[in-house]
């Protein structure tokens, strides 16, 4: 069985679209076609269904597709192990990371890899959680940044630190006054939210729980950005992370930061990969530069 032909199939069926996957294999479309046409005769089943405006998979066809992600995870593996027996840090490596923390950690740690692993190509992948972890388990990351808890007892995961919440609020707004925020302050408070799937959104719900407040139901947000303008607007208060408040984030007009009274709520950051990995080794080497940024950046 043709691995080429595997791979233009497993990139057919993330974009649904012949001339799109054939450009992402670097193919002509009449090749692309050829090949899958081939894998349909060989396996002696309809993978494809084709449509003038439309690709769909058969039944078969996403299974055959599943176990096709299998097989070219475990291809890339053994790569990853012959390249990393010549040169450990050298080759790419596949890295998740949620959208609430991609943008506030990745400054502080990329210079760093880019000095101690010069030979190391990094592609960046800002995903939700749900999507990193499907892709872990797809073979199609080596590894994820994510917050726990991760319920999944085929990957390990490192914890890099604890990062806190800190309160966003207009100046106007009656807690400005206060240095810090006891959970009691949130009593019957509206916080502004990001929209499901967002794993923040689930630990500020957590946070409304045990404060007693509730969120704002005729608003969510897309992005953080898009919370920290609505709170700068007067719309409301929010949570936010405190990497998401500390430079180089520029200040924003209008908007207070106040820190929660300790012990205040906090998310736990940690790298995860899956257990069967060849780069484990690297990996484990790989948290630790993440878990050593600097220990101010995560005091509110």
């Amino acid at each position: 069985m043709n691995l080429r032909a595997l791979h233009y199939l497993v990139t057919l069926a993330d974009v649904r679209h012949f001339s799109k996957a054939a450009e992402q294999c670097y193919v002509s479309q009449p090749t692309l076609s050829t090949q899958i046409r081939k894998l349909e005769e060989e396996l002696d089943v309809q993978l494809v269904e084709r449509a003038p405006r439309q690709v769909m998979l058969t039944r078969v066809g996403e299974e055959i597709v599943e176990r096709a992600r299998a097989v070219l995870g475990e291809v890339d593996a053994i790569r990853a192990i012959a390249r990393r027996s010549r040169d450990p840090h050298s080759g790419t490596l596949r890295l998740g990371i949620f959208p609430t923390l991609a943008p506030y950690l990745l400054p502080h740690v990329i210079p760093r890899m880019r000095q101690d692993y010069p030979r190391l190509t990094l592609r960046l992948f800002e995903e939700k959680t749900e999507d990193i972890l499907a892709m872990l388990e797809q073979g199609r990351l080596d590894a994820g940044v994510l917050a726990l808890p991760v319920h999944d007892d085929q990957l390990v995961s490192r914890v890099l630190f604890e990062e806190p919440f800190v309160v966003a609020m207009p100046e106007s707004h009656p807690l400005a006054s206060k240095r810090s925020i006891d959970m009691s302050d949130l009593e019957s408070a509206e916080l502004l939210l990001l929209e499901d799937g967002h794993c923040l959104r689930d630990q500020a719900l957590e946070v409304c729980q045990m404060s007693g407040a509730h969120e704002k139901l005729d608003f969510h947000a897309t992005s953080m950005e898009t919370l920290r303008q609505m709170v700068a607007a007067n719309t409301g208060i929010t949570l936010m992370p405190t990497l998401a408040v500390k430079p180089p984030v520029a200040p924003t007009e209008n908007l207070l930061i106040r820190p929660f009274t300790r012990p205040g709520p906090k998310r736990t950051i940690a790298m995860v990969w899956r257990k069967s990995s060849a780069l484990s080794e690297f990996l484990c080497e790989l948290s630790e530069l993440f878990a050593s940024i600097d220990p101010a950046l995560l005091e509110p």
